[in-house]
């Protein structure tokens, strides 16, 4: 007869388990937009990239992409209704015309990452990856522009530990 009170101890196979240690580069979605305002453009590349496969489904990215867009849809044309009217009386002002379209950049870019966060949090997290909005370098490096780019980076797989 079975014992169902005992306590049978199994030997720990967490060790036979060899850790990975191969780190992925993380994804560069960059704006593809016809306007940048202060380095933000106004609609991202929607194309699924080849390093996801089999870590998120192509509807997936398609639909975080598309939230973002439609963030910038529609909030960059008031941008850059003001950074004409900015300009236009940046002389007269001296130069305090700019403020709106800097704090209405600087409200877009906290939306963004707002939506990011909600994205991380309920999906992205779970598969082991997280975005952010990044200012980087644009692609040649003699050109000291910065733009806003979409960063997808690969979590690193958390070890559990299990003491003796």
């Amino acid at each position: 007869m079975a014992d169902f009170d005992a306590i049978i101890y199994v030997e720990d196979l967490s060790e036979d388990i060899p850790p990975e240690t191969t780190e992925q580069d993380p994804i560069i979605v960059r704006g593809t937009g016809e306007v940048t305002i202060f380095g933000l453009s106004n609609r991202f590349n929607t194309e699924f990239p080849t390093q996801l496969i089999s870590k998120i489904a192509p509807e997936e990215y398609t639909a975080t992409i598309s939230r973002i867009n439609s963030v910038l849809k529609k909030n960059l044309p008031m941008n850059v209704k003001w950074l004409c009217f900015g300009c236009v009386c940046c002389c007269c002002s001296l130069g305090l015309s700019m403020w709106p379209v800097i704090c209405l950049s600087k409200r877009t870019k906290t939306q963004i990452n707002k939506l990011l966060d909600w994205e991380n949090t309920n999906l992205y997290h779970k598969l082991g990856l997280r975005w952010s909005l990044k200012r980087m370098n644009c692609d040649n490096n003699t050109n000291s522009m910065l733009e806003y780019v979409l960063l997808l980076e690969f979590l690193p797989k958390i070890a559990i530990y299990r003491p003796d």
